[in-house]
């Protein structure tokens, strides 16, 4: 059982047009398949979404319902398409994004690519709190970041939820643990970041909630660093939960650090450029056609 975009835009075209020959007529197709998509939903779901009267068709309380939800994802969808159609000459440009995680803003890219192919993409990668600076001085034209400020200053929208976790090596004493307090954590080397990652700032609350003061054995000023530290047992580093896919270490959820943070796209509010509008509108395509999507 499926409802796929084509059935939504059928049932809706009938909804709205009263019949399926009027249907037919406004999505250039023929009126069997209008109605074969009308009843191919009414099969599959066993529910009745027209009653058959004289030579009209009259939604049921349920289409009502129905019509009301997909008639928001279909003008979303529209809107998306049109962006996509409308610059669907356009030979070259590079879109500039800033990371702070290599993900989800490489899903995200791979997303955009699927749709839009012959847009170059160049990648800065670093803190939150460089990232922010690329976005503001335009070094950048969007950045994917969690924790970003609803201060007017960007534009921005929700990609996913997701907290922050200790990692260890598959060898170290918590390595089975899978969840952790902070004061479990305190009885061994700890590995930070600087104070400009946004990971750190998780990482600082969660022990100051504990009402704890870690002295960390190592600070690093990369993600990267941080990982090879662990690996090589140097100590627990922290990362986002759902920040790579390296699958070298064990991620352990932190009792006082599990709250779900916001991982944003952005960009300046002020900002209006295609390719940035593109790539907003890209993760909705993929997710009202079911493609891969970052979950919330």
């Amino acid at each position: 059982m499926s409802l796929t975009s084509s059935r939504i835009r059928a049932i809706n075209a009938v909804f709205e047009a009263g019949t399926f020959s009027a249907a037919a007529k406004r999505l250039g197709i023929s009126q069997p398949a209008v109605a074969q998509q009308v009843r191919d939903v009414e099969t599959d779901f066993g529910v009745t979404l027209f009653d058959r009267r004289g030579s009209g068709l009259v939604a049921t309380a349920l289409c009502r319902q129905l019509y009301g939800v997909t008639q928001r994802m279909q003008a979303t969808e529209s809107r998306a398409l049109a962006i996509l159609r409308q610059h669907s000459e356009l030979k070259g440009g590079t879109l500039r994004i800033g990371l702070g995680n290599a993900l989800p803003g490489m899903t995200l890219i791979s997303d955009f690519q699927n749709l839009y192919a012959r847009i170059g993409i160049s990648v800065e990668m670093g803190s939150w709190a460089s990232i922010i600076d690329a976005v503001v001085n335009q070094r950048v034209d969007l950045g994917v970041l969690p924790q970003i400020p609803d201060d007017g200053r960007f534009r921005r929208e929700t990609c996913l939820h997701h907290s922050v976790v200790a990692i260890v090596s598959a060898t170290h004493p918590l390595a089975g643990a899978r969840r952790v307090t902070c004061q479990d954590l305190m009885a061994h080397p700890l590995v930070f970041r600087t104070q400009h990652s946004s990971t750190q700032r998780v990482v600082d609350g969660g022990f100051r909630k504990a009402g704890l003061e870690p002295k960390p054995a190592i600070v690093l000023d990369t993600r990267d660093g941080v990982l090879e530290a662990v690996i090589n047992d140097l100590g627990i580093g922290f990362m986002w939960e759902h920040g790579s896919s390296r699958t070298d270490v064990v991620k352990l959820r932190v009792q006082e650090m599990a709250a779900p943070v916001p991982e944003h796209i952005f960009c300046l509010a002020r900002r209006r450029d295609t390719l940035v509008d593109l790539f907003f509108q890209s993760r909705r395509i993929n997710t009202l056609r079911g493609g891969r999507a970052p979950a919330a």
